[in-house]
């Protein structure tokens, strides 16, 4: 199952207390969001060149986010060339990273796990969330996987919060962005067998009572 919704909402809190709490179920947490930092799963030459990106005062992810600005477009051929590459060598070892991540759930499936993920690539990069400055060739490749091959969630959650609440939790976005980021998470409901919806202004032992039963009557209907 997997745990999304904007930044703000809970996720991280709430996956991180599903796998502490004393369940009936057996729970193990996967990061599954761009920032590399938040993840103990990392391919080693990730690591080389993530730790290469921090020297040089760069951003702990190998994605361009969207709230970073495009990067201007270089005037000769040669440097647009090299920008291309760069994009598709980092877009290249990012889905090595998420099918990295996906290979470890399916094991824990194996070994009776229920697998809480905290974020999911397919909801990140949902057609619905790419602007036209995202629509590389290599973006289009990407999201073509996500949406055609790479799994997904039997159960998806979605954490809603009003703007002004996600706001005054995490300010590191506008409020006008984490409205639109919230609505296209709030249509998703298509991506999964199962998607259902959180009130996420609530206690937090209120959401999370409500996220457990979801569970428990998602696994309840599931045939054995």
């Amino acid at each position: 199952m997997a745990l999304v919704g904007a930044d703000g909402a809970g996720k991280s809190t709430v996956s991180q207390m599903l796998e502490k709490s004393v369940l009936p179920f057996p729970v193990k947490r996967i990061y599954m969001g761009v920032n590399l930092e938040a993840s103990s799963l990392m391919l080693p030459t990730t690591r080389l060149l993530l730790a290469a990106k921090r020297a040089r005062g760069g951003r702990p992810d190998l994605v361009a986010t969207r709230l970073a600005p495009a990067p201007a477009e270089s005037a000769d051929h040669r440097g647009r060339w090299k920008a291309s590459a760069k994009d598709g060598a980092r877009l290249t070892v990012w889905m090595l990273e998420e099918w990295l991540r996906q290979l470890v759930a399916a094991g824990y499936g194996r070994k009776g796990y229920v697998v809480v993920f905290d974020r999911h690539f397919v909801a990140d990069y949902h057609p619905d969330a790419l602007g036209p400055a995202d629509r590389s060739v290599f973006t289009r490749l990407h999201s073509w996987m996500l949406q055609n091959v790479y799994p997904r969630p039997d159960l998806v959650i979605c954490l809603d919060a009003p703007a002004d609440v996600l706001f005054s939790r995490k300010p590191e976005a506008s409020p006008e962005w984490l409205e639109q980021r919230r609505q296209q998470y709030l249509r998703l409901a298509g991506i999964a067998p199962e998607f259902a919806v959180i009130e996420a202004d609530r206690p937090l032992d209120a959401v999370f009572a409500d996220v457990v039963e979801s569970i428990r009557t998602h696994w309840k209907a599931t045939p054995t």
